[in-house]
């Protein structure tokens, strides 16, 4: 794609008053970004339907295409790319939603555009348990070949990153800023990592900060990604849920991971599954729903791995198999268990440095695997 028209689908994303709609209504109708700013500056276009703020913008591309030019001189310099709706790179999923961006700033592997993606989305204030499924689900989907998308927020997202990135998987981070902007600040690691391992995208210019209007357009870019979103933990009235009825809109599929009844964080996943959505207890209910090729060998290596990591005296293995994923206290496990305090204190060491089970505050302990 040449640069000419790399900056005139810049200059137009900078046109004020117009958004991806309406820029995808205006190069419908005229042709090309260049062709459409040649009419307007002609005097040309049709101002009946072109608002006068937008109008005006149009028929002066020139201070549009000199910013253009300074953020892809500042984005290559960077080792970033720009892509435009009529780059081989810009992912064709994009192009079948309402609005499609009309300009995408990515920067690490590009080639994950075109990859089998699934996007993983909840609570930003998640639970341990919210957290331990994201991370769970993510890492063995990564594992079978799939390429996680997420918003690298707090909670699920991170989550559903790190655990993509725990088995050297694929995952697409999506910014509600610019590439230059790390938010939130904490996750500073994460995006580093996905900067070098995975890909981050975004519709922003460098410089623009994470105002909260622009997360629920940053979300129909996820669920436009991706096959399927699966919502992991979430409140009824949230984003996540936004990116899940975006995600129907564009015929995705949606699916939904149960959670504890009585928690206010699972009341949207609940919802969703009332409405229809596919529960999930595992990464093979997804792959096996969407048809997608999931790998009975893949499958199977997992499931050995877990078999070794597993394999534990005959005293060991019958405690852990005493242990549910819902907390109980160490005087619990001593009585149910016929136990001394002392092996029972090293055997709950043992289990818990192997990352099968973990202790709480309080003394109680649960099982995670």
């Amino acid at each position: 794609m040449s640069e000419p028209s790399v900056i005139d689908w810049m200059a137009l994303s900078f046109v004020p008053g117009l958004g991806s709609k309406g820029i995808r209504q205006l190069v419908a109708r005229y042709g090309s970004p260049k062709e459409l700013f040649a009419a307007c500056a002609n005097g040309q276009g049709n101002t009946s339907s072109i608002r006068k703020n937008v109008f005006a913008g149009l028929s002066n591309p020139n201070p549009l295409r000199e910013k253009a030019r300074s953020q892809l001189k500042r984005m290559v310099a960077g080792g970033a790319k720009v892509l435009c709706p009529d780059d081989a790179h810009y992912p064709e999923s994009l192009k079948e939603i309402a609005d499609p961006p009309a300009v995408l700033y990515v920067q690490g592997r590009v080639e994950l555009l075109d990859s089998l993606c699934l996007a993983m989305v909840g609570s930003r204030a998640a639970t341990a348990y919210g957290k331990r499924c994201s991370f769970t689900l993510a890492r063995d989907l990564a594992d079978s070949g799939m390429t996680v998308v997420s918003g690298l927020a707090s909670g699920i997202d991170s989550e559903a990153h790190a655990g993509a990135l725990s088995v050297q998987g694929a995952t697409i981070g999506v910014l509600g800023c610019g590439l230059d902007v790390v938010y939130p600040r904490h996750n500073h690691k994460l995006y580093d990592r996905l900067r070098r391992e995975g890909l981050l995208v975004t519709e922003y210019p460098l410089g623009t900060k994470p105002d909260g209007f622009r997360f629920p357009a940053r979300n129909r870019i996820i669920s436009g990604l991706s096959r399927g979103v699966v919502v992991v933990e979430a409140a009824r009235k949230s984003g996540s849920l936004i990116t899940a009825e975006m995600a129907l809109d564009e015929g995705r599929d949606v699916f939904a991971v149960p959670g504890q009844i009585d928690s206010l964080k699972s009341d949207g996943t609940h919802w969703l599954l009332q409405q229809g959505a596919k529960l999930v207890q595992s990464a093979k209910d997804i792959r096996v729903e969407i048809d997608a090729g999931w790998s009975g060998e893949t499958f199977a290596k997992n499931s050995e791995e877990n078999a070794v990591r597993l394999t534990l005296d005959p005293v060991a293995s019958e405690l852990l198999a005493g242990i549910d994923v819902y907390p109980c206290s160490r005087n619990e496990l001593i009585a149910a268990s016929g136990l001394g305090s002392a092996k029972i204190s090293e055997l709950l060491l043992l289990l818990e440095l192997g990352g099968l089970i973990e202790i709480l505050p309080g003394d109680e302990i649960r099982r995670i695997v």
